[in-house]
């Protein structure tokens, strides 16, 4: 007789920009998860490079986004701390950014700690979780082209891939550090979860930093990815679900356990929307033996964004058969019909 113990799991999501927190505010209603939100910090775009640059803080906007995923009353919180201030008379540096950047650097500046800020934001927002940084040393996000092209920062990188260059190498410069704290937090996970999220420049930084694959090397339970909906543009021409696979496994020295991945029934006029942009459903490939796959539905609306609700549930599926319950034998693949 299988018999399931129900117990809360202390669970680590891995990334960065829309795709982490839409996971995280899927999550959050789930009782018996304590979660927590390891975040990218090598934005170099938008409000969050101009800040980086002009104040020298660290990017604010990936770890703004899952503090506002993870708040109380997140519809609120989302519409006064993502609006962007208008031009103002003599502060027109403050144009364009949002009230949330502004507000977590400032309250950077004024504790020295980065760490500190975050979880005073946490407190403000009333946060139903944790987001940790995954380092607060500041570097930029590097890559290798098949070509021998190289590129530097986060936006150069996304821009080049787009254009047709195919990723071969990415690093970290400097070669930065974990913060203890933060390996701390994760060697006490019970299983963690990467992705969604832009594959080079959301995914795999956090993974790069120095430390991050010693502390997972501690997580007892399964790391658990999440494929993207779609490739990314011309450079991933090809790419597949099991290639992010492989790529996130050897940069953490251990292989990926379970493959969260979408079936396709997307209308062929979305697709079409998405084909001028060189982005095409994201195939699974083939899946290495000792990998779980779970398939199921998860793209439902115009847009490409992971249904929250059937996201969370398919995550608890895997959670609870491999963390709560014993089994006499598990399948390697199984289809999620919600």
């Amino acid at each position: 007789m299988d018999r399931m113990r129900l117990r809360e799991l202390n669970i680590g999501c891995v990334g960065g920009g829309t795709g982490l927190p839409s996971l995280l505010g899927g999550l959050k209603s789930n009782p018996w998860l304590t979660l927590n939100a390891v975040v990218t910090m090598f934005d170099s775009g938008g409000s969050s490079g101009q800040l980086r640059d002009e104040l020298g803080v660290l990017p604010p906007g990936d770890v703004l986004k899952c503090a506002l995923a993870l708040a109380r009353n997140e519809g609120e919180a989302r519409r006064v701390l993502l609006a962007r201030l208008p031009t103002l008379e003599h502060h027109a540096k403050l144009a364009g950014h949002t009230g949330g950047n502004l507000l977590l650097s400032m309250m950077e500046q004024y504790s020295g700690d980065f760490l500190a800020a975050v979880d005073g934001l946490r407190g403000l927002l009333g946060c139903r979780g944790k987001v940790w940084p995954v380092t607060i040393e500041r570097a930029s996000i590097c890559a290798e082209y098949h070509d021998g092209a190289l590129t530097r920062g986060e936006v150069e990188v996304d821009a080049e891939q787009s254009r047709g260059h195919q990723v071969k190498r990415l690093w970290l410069e400097p070669d930065v550090a974990i913060h203890p704290a933060v390996a701390d937090a994760i060697r006490s996970f019970d299983a963690v979860i990467i992705g969604p999220g832009s594959f080079y420049t959301s995914l795999m930084p956090p993974v790069l930093v120095r430390g991050v694959r010693e502390a997972l090397a501690e997580v007892r339970g399964p790391i658990i990815l999440i494929a993207n909906l779609l490739t990314e543009g011309r450079g991933m021409a090809g790419f597949t679900a099991a290639d992010s696979a492989r790529w996130i496994g050897q940069a953490i020295g251990r292989p990926v356990d379970v493959i969260i991945a979408n079936e396709d029934g997307t209308s062929p006029d979305v697709l079409a929307r998405y084909a001028v942009e060189h982005k095409s459903p994201l195939p699974i490939g083939e899946v290495d033996p000792e990998c779980e796959l779970v398939v199921g539905q998860f793209w439902r609306k115009d847009i490409a964004r992971h249904d929250r609700r059937r996201l969370s549930f398919a995550v608890w599926s895997v959670l609870s058969a491999r963390l709560l319950q014993a089994k006499s034998e598990t399948s390697r693949m199984h289809t999620i019909a919600l």
